[in-house]
């Protein structure tokens, strides 16, 4: 069973952590405009996140690019929804008050995240936004597109070099310094920070737990050509989360202390070697670690005991009248057709007349009775007719073919409704009568019956389906 703090999400302010917040935080102050780059996986969401929380206000605004929608909208949409405002309206009524709404509520910087999914209709957004802002509110905002990237490519900088007009003052209001930034990724030595700061995090379900003296080892571990192919010798903190945290688990079911080097080398081969590696699902599937409750196990009990137990009668209202035509029809399926595991039940095709005149409407009830040579604690004998029960349903009196227009009805057709439903109500009487019957001797007419359509298969046991023709 796994602990509940491997799975938990928390925030670690690790030297990358401090170089991007601080690149955020310059923008933040200056105003100024960057397209800050760096590697997936390095821990650049979690640090907006953290840097908004500690902001504490609307004074930074952050959003995600859109995906798969290059409409304007759909990023003025990310902006009002982070404002907490109602997207009421059209989009031509509400792109003008989105500047006086950020003028209102404080904004000094916008940061959009996966900025290289943006657009040309959303960069050309951003743009006319913050142009607004200058012109009527003389309120600048920073601007920081931060995108993923590996190496030496710069998102966005192939559309920011086009000679179009739009794009050159786009790329004047660049911080004429830092326009396009990279933030690196973790040293040697910043891994051993990093582990340090884990063996505290994690010290509870392993209270001896010492990582700092296999820093060399993951280091080398996640600087191979298949986690870094640019050969950067730089480390980011998904892969060094994802072994260690993969370690750490398994030394806490293990129900040991610290976790050993054979531990570690295994989780690194996981991510190295056999990363790409297809694992094959079968059987039950990955198990769960949580039990389930009491309440589930109640819930299935009583489950259990209603199957087995009778079924209340209907009441007389939901009753249907028997049918004209009664048969009993019994699915015989093929031999070749192999039934389900675990259920041990075939199925009949064949016919026979219904000889009783309320069988039909015994069979609407459910109970164990043995058919043949059993298999199974029990067989369910489970009747079916052409229409279906439907509880608090009114009655719907016949209407007539020749029932002329839609008019108002007259007074003598209301008398012959009353006296349709005393009919009804009389016939109902007559049901209720015939049911009055000697239960054992039926039961053992119906076993009868199935067992000689049965015959020459004593070995198995027969899934009855019993459909009645209802024809009114």
């Amino acid at each position: 069973m796994t602990h509940p703090i491997f799975r938990k999400e928390f925030f670690v302010e690790t030297a990358f952590e401090k170089r991007f917040q601080a690149m955020l935080r310059s923008a933040w102050q200056r105003h100024s405009w960057h397209v800050i780059v760096a590697d997936p996986g390095s821990g650049k969401t979690m640090g907006i996140r953290d840097m908004i929380r500690a902001a504490g206000s609307p004074a930074i605004l952050a959003v995600t690019a859109p995906k798969n929608n290059e409409e304007e909208m759909a990023l003025g949409n990310q902006f009002f929804t982070a404002l907490g405002l109602p997207l009421r309206g059209r989009w031509s009524d509400r792109k003008p008050k989105l500047m006086g709404h950020l003028h209102q509520y404080g904004t000094q910087c916008l940061i959009v995240d996966d900025a290289h999914d943006l657009s040309l209709e959303h960069l050309m957004f951003i743009k006319e936004l913050t142009d607004q802002g200058r012109l009527q509110y003389d309120h600048p905002l920073g601007l920081c597109l931060v995108a993923a990237g590996r190496g030496n490519t710069i998102p966005l900088k192939e559309t920011l070099d086009l000679p179009d007009t739009t794009w050159l003052q786009f790329r004047r209001r660049l911080d004429k310094l830092e326009p396009f930034c990279r933030v690196a990724g973790h040293t040697s030595e910043e891994v051993r920070e990093v582990l340090a700061a884990l063996e505290k995090v994690y010290c509870e379900p392993l209270p001896q737990l010492n990582l700092r003296q296999w820093a060399g080892s993951i280091y080398t571990w996640l600087t191979q050509p298949v986690l870094d192919p640019t050969s950067s010798g730089r480390v980011t903190m998904d892969y060094l989360m994802k072994l260690v945290t993969t370690a750490l688990e398994w030394t806490y079911q293990a129900g040991e202390t610290d976790v050993r080097a054979e531990t570690l080398e295994k989780a690194a081969s996981l991510l190295v070697l056999r990363r790409d590696t297809l694992r094959i699902i079968d059987g039950a599937g990955p198990s769960l670690d949580a039990l389930p409750s009491e309440s589930n196990g109640l819930e299935q009990s009583s489950g259990t005991e209603a199957e087995q137990s009778l079924p209340r009668m209907s009441s007389l209202r939901n009753r249907l009248l028997p049918p004209r035509n009664r048969w009993i029809r019994l699915d015989l399926e093929s031999r070749t057709r192999s039934s389900p595991p675990n259920r041990p039940n075939a199925r009949f095709l064949g016919e026979f007349p219904l000889t009783s005149s309320v069988f039909w409407r015994v069979v609407l009830r459910s109970w164990n009775v043995p058919i043949v040579q059993a298999r199974a604690p029990s067989n369910r004998m489970v009747g079916s007719c052409g229409s279906s029960l439907t509880t608090n349903a009114k009655r719907m009196l016949p209407i007539p073919d020749n029932d002329g227009s839609s008019a108002k009805r007259t007074g003598a057709w209301l008398e012959d409704s009353k006296r349709s439903e005393k009919q009804i109500s009389q016939r109902e009487d007559v049901i209720m009568a015939d049911l009055r019957v000697d239960w054992d001797k039926l039961f053992d007419t119906v076993t009868s019956q199935l067992a000689n359509a049965a015959v020459g298969k004593p070995e198995k046991i027969y899934d009855m389906t019993i459909g009645v023709d209802n024809q009114w």
